[in-house]
């Protein structure tokens, strides 16, 4: 499960950036084509927290749709999965987002 190694990469830049101020939420942008579960995500959260200044901390996610353009008929369009194929049929497609998980930002005292 991938989702622990990237959830603890988060974790510790959260705490890193805490500076030892507890974390009370985390706030979270995965786009739908970087093969991330949210859910799972949550799941290791709460285990990457554990001890922590983010243990008992509250996980945000916000899960943005992909997004390419067409390079046969020229449309921008939505991706909800890594099905690269646009709606005119044509698989020449260059993805312009949906890749990224980013922190957004973090709420700490």
């Amino acid at each position: 499960m991938h989702e622990m190694a990237i959830t603890q990469s988060v974790v510790d830049a959260v705490c890193e950036h805490a500076a030892g101020r507890r974390v009370h939420s985390v706030r979270l942008e995965v786009g739908a084509l970087c093969a991330v579960v949210p859910h799972a995500m949550e799941f290791c959260f709460e285990l990457a927290t554990q001890g922590t200044v983010a243990d008992g901390a509250r996980l945000d996610v916000d899960l943005r749709p992909g997004v390419a353009r067409c390079r046969t008929c020229g449309s921008d369009f939505e991706l909800g999965d890594l099905i690269l194929l646009c709606p005119c049929g044509s698989a020449d497609v260059e993805v312009l987002a949906g890749r990224d998980l980013r922190i957004l930002s973090m709420e700490v005292s």
